[in-house]
């Protein structure tokens, strides 16, 4: 288990790292940054000599479809449903979010360069504005898709109670599976899973010659970012639920790996900022 902490956002201009790095948000800052190696310093990190630069992941949760204004279950079962128009917005405006990290706001962190996102067409939709926004083209992860929920895909909660009774809220505390579907609990591990695959990346590409931060936008879905926060921060699958990121919204996690790309610590920075 990675040992992990919450740390504030610090969005102001012109942060100064421990090691005398300015990036003031100006070109020549971005330069510089491009250019040569910014190390971040942590004063828990348990061996900082063993860390590469800090990979930044932004969990993008998709925009609204009908299926979530009508407050039906949508799970990584089916393709569908699409955006609806109001979810178009929404991933517009969640693209010029992402988009201004370490330009506009959180200036510490590297600008991102790269949207991965779960099959759903949902989150290819939402990951598509992204892509325009950023430049970049859009990867594929089905580790990323949402908790798959079999009988109940389509359903709204009062439906699933008639039909089952406390089964939902069993599912919810992680203690049973959806009928013909997934446990929250099983969500975790496989999209954490992708999380230790980028990490593992990132540290071969700073061992390859490149040590410097990086940051990839992930496009996905409620329990799924859920599910991927709670390993990040050891919390029982049973918990999870407790954590509610809002259509569109961006949840920011620092992961600091090993030169040998094992996940030493992570960093929740910010957990479901809304789009406005």
């Amino acid at each position: 288990m990675s040992d992990t902490q919450v740390e504030p956002p610090v969005p102001h201009r012109g942060h100064r790292y421990d090691d005398g790095t300015d990036l003031g948000g100006d070109a020549a800052g971005e330069a510089r940054a491009a250019s040569s190696p910014v190390r971040v310093q942590s004063p828990f990190a348990p061996d900082e000599e063993n860390l590469v630069a800090p990979l930044t992941l932004v969990l993008v949760r998709h925009g609204v479809t009908e299926h979530t204004e009508q407050r039906r279950m949508s799970g990584g079962g089916v393709p569908g449903p699409a955006l609806s128009a109001a979810g178009r917005v929404q991933a517009a405006k969640a693209a010029d979010l992402v988009y201004g990290m370490g330009r506009r706001t959180w200036v510490q962190l590297p600008h991102v360069t790269r949207v991965i996102a779960s099959p759903m067409v949902r989150t290819q939709e939402t990951a598509g504005a992204l892509g325009r926004r950023i430049g970049a083209h859009v990867e594929t992860e089905p580790g990323l898709r949402e908790v798959e929920f079999g009988e109940w895909e389509g359903l709204t909660v009062p439906e699933i109670i008639a039909r089952d009774g406390d089964a939902i809220h069993a599912w919810r505390r992680a203690e049973t599976l959806a009928p013909g579907g997934e446990s929250i609990a099983q969500v975790g591990p496989r999209g954490h899973a992708v999380v230790e695959s980028l990490a593992r990346e990132h540290a071969a590409e700073c061992m390859g010659g490149r040590d410097v931060p990086r940051g990839i936008a992930l496009v996905s879905h409620a329990v799924a970012i859920k599910s991927i926060v709670g390993v990040a921060l050891g919390m029982p699958a049973r918990r999870w639920g407790a954590i509610w990121p809002s259509p569109a919204s961006t949840t920011i996690l620092q992961v600091r790996a090993a030169k040998d790309g094992t996940i030493a610590e992570t960093h929740v920075l910010a957990v479901g900022i809304p789009v406005e």
